[in-house]
């Protein structure tokens, strides 16, 4: 197979084959060592016959090129895209400590002038975003004191302060940084990714001039905006 084929997903996460960055395959069945995915347009008035057969190493068993339409490069590339942010996303122990704008900068420039703007698929990613918490969470006092998402890839627990009003994340990697440059600190915070439980998600960062860049040493999810709240957050880190 000549064509240029790429490992996506769907708007529901399920498995997606994009050829050529421009025809979109859904993955329709599987059995014990291939799996089938048909052009999505074979449902439509084009009734498309293409289709894919992939083995368990996901190498190209057949390829039926039959397609009855023209490539949608823009809706190809918005798959991709997605995709490859979400990929991120998934990468983090700490989905809120990521700037969703940043990865998509450098997305786009790896895809070129076919790439979808930014605010197309801002709503998703944020939702997705979101949707990386315990499900089972909707309000603030469930929050537990021990979770296994309190634990990084290194075994370290990064969740060192909660009560009814703030829950505190911050790594020992960050402490080191945080004890060492807080003489500049910079804090910010939102409200758009806040999950359902919380009011406002705040995010304090340093400059550190060791690895010549700006880095997030704390991550807090508020329950409210009073000032004691702050002033709480602002004591924790002196301790």
């Amino acid at each position: 197979m000549d064509d240029q084929l790429e490992i996506s997903e769907t708007n529901k996460e399920k498995n997606q084959i994009i050829v050529n960055k421009k025809y979109k395959f859904n993955l329709r069945y599987i059995t014990n060592s291939t799996k089938l995915f048909k052009c999505t347009e074979y449902k439509t008035v084009k009734k498309c016959k293409s289709y894919i057969i992939l083995n368990d190493n996901n190498k190209v068993i057949k390829y039926e090129n039959k397609h009855t339409h023209p490539g949608k490069e823009y809706d190809a590339s918005v798959s991709i895209v997605k995709h490859k942010m979400k990929n991120e996303i998934r990468k983090t122990s700490i989905p809120f400590d990521i700037n969703p704008k940043h990865i998509y900068n450098e997305i786009s420039e790896e895809i070129g002038l076919i790439c979808p703007e930014y605010n197309s698929i801002k709503s998703q990613i944020s939702r997705y975003i979101k949707k990386q918490l315990p499900p089972d969470i909707s309000k603030f006092n469930e929050i537990p004191d021990e979770s296994e998402y309190y634990i990084n890839e290194r075994d370290e627990n990064f969740m060192i302060f909660k009560n009814s009003n703030i829950i505190i994340f911050q790594s020992p990697f960050q402490t080191e940084l945080f004890i060492k440059y807080n003489e500049n600190m910079f804090a910010d915070g939102t409200f758009y990714i806040a999950p359902i439980f919380g009011y406002q998600v705040f995010i304090k960062r340093i400059y550190a001039p060791e690895i010549n860049r700006f880095y997030t040493t704390s991550l807090y999810i508020l329950n409210n905006k009073e000032q004691a709240t702050y002033e709480l957050s602002f004591e924790e880190l002196k301790k």
